[in-house]
């Protein structure tokens, strides 16, 4: 059984890195798993936020992409709890 909750850092990535760990981390999410938090960081922009927000917000895994606890989080929930 996986995690309920996987964490992804993306600090430092590009666009193009990103989006190949956060496909990853939605391949390797089994039923376990219910939130995907991903770690962008807020302090030089909102780019891979922004980018988090158009790519992922039709994916067929995710139920909605919310914002997280901080400004430098976005989740993206998989199912409700």
């Amino acid at each position: 059984m996986g995690a309920p909750i996987i964490n992804i850092d993306l600090h430092g990535m590009f666009r193009d890195d990103a989006v190949k760990a956060i496909d990853r981390a939605l391949k390797s999410a089994d039923s376990s798993t219910y939130q995907i938090r991903l770690i962008h960081g807020y302090n030089r922009g909102t780019s891979l936020k922004d980018m988090i927000a158009e790519e992922y917000r039709y994916h067929p895994k995710v139920l909605r992409v919310q914002p997280g606890d901080n400004l430098g989080t976005t989740v993206l929930v998989l199912r409700e709890l």
